[in-house]
């Protein structure tokens, strides 16, 4: 059972260390993220993008960036193409978004010939450490898919499960929610959700047990499970929470960051790399902490 980002970054040092390539790298708060990465031992960076600035945004910040290399690439576009390469290459063994928008940096990234296409549906996973749940807590798409259908949901949940694997979860439990745990034909949610739970009965979906349809209450509190006459392996211990659309996902994430403590690390899966893809928003924690989770769900590429 994994417990803690203090985990997660004990496993990184312990790994070898894997490089970071960083496309539009001039980005205070990138560089920060990288720069501790680096001290920590937790990865290598290479960083793509317009040079001058890199330099000037790390004097200006007191920023260390000895053993880091720079290409020197000034169009954004072309920079991210780049740092998509070295990762494709296996110069860098994941990628990491800096001063340039999400769309664009995705793009390369799906390019049919020079991106990291899988033909898995690129997700978004969140690793979260609450203070009164007991162990770490992976949550999938509230960052990347709006309303996806039963068949991504099946990549979306694979993708977290691979996630979760990567970071010693052997068998996942995975909640795939929805407002009430019986199946009703008018919310969609729960049809799919049993359709997935009867997938993974199945061996369609693999290494993990899935319940659903799970409400929240259900899905992490065995008291709540209890009273409700929830018999399952997955209720009150859940690994995985699925949303069914990303208003659910994006709700949850920040209610637990702002209202909870939440300590929380975010990747893009479902490419041939694990990708950092951290909002402005993010503490410089987080960033941290997404680098490390990156490293180790790396090695499993």
């Amino acid at each position: 059972m994994i417990k803690s980002f203090d985990q997660v970054l004990e496993q990184a040092k312990r790994g070898p260390r894997r490089r970071v390539a960083v496309a539009v790298a001039e980005d205070a708060e990138v560089l920060a993220a990288l720069t501790a990465a680096q001290a920590s031992g937790l990865a290598e960076a290479c960083l793509v993008g317009d040079a001058e600035k890199i330099l000037m945004v790390a004097k200006e910040s007191a920023l260390n960036l000895t053993g880091m290399e720079i290409i020197n690439v000034p169009d954004r576009i072309m920079a991210a193409k780049v740092a998509v390469t070295l990762v494709r290459e296996g110069r860098a063994h994941m990628l990491m978004k800096g001063l340039i928008g999400t769309a664009d940096i995705l793009r390369a990234v799906l390019d049919k010939e020079n991106g990291l296409r899988t033909g898995r549906v690129l997700s978004h996973v969140a690793l979260i450490e609450v203070p009164t749940y007991h162990k770490m807590l992976f949550m999938t798409d509230g960052g990347q898919n709006i309303a996806p259908d039963l068949a991504q949901k099946v990549d979306i949940l694979q993708n977290a499960v691979d996630v979760a694997r990567a970071l010693g979860v052997d068998l996942p439990k995975v909640a795939a929610l929805a407002a009430v745990e019986v199946v009703n034909p008018k919310m969609q949610a729960t049809v799919e959700a049993y359709e997935l739970q009867l997938m993974a009965e199945r061996g369609e979906i693999k290494n993990c047990l899935v319940h659903g349809p799970l409400a929240l209450d259900g899905a992490i509190s065995l008291d709540a499970a209890r009273h409700k006459g929830i018999q399952s392996q997955v209720a009150g211990d859940a690994d995985i929470l699925l949303v069914p659309t990303i208003e659910v996902g994006n709700v949850l994430y920040k209610t637990l960051v702002y209202l909870a403590r939440a300590r929380v690390a975010g990747l893009i899966v479902g490419a041939a790399a694990p990708i950092v893809l951290t909002s402005r928003s993010d503490s410089p924690e987080a960033k941290l902490l997404s680098i490390a989770c990156a490293s180790v769900v790396a090695g499993r590429y």
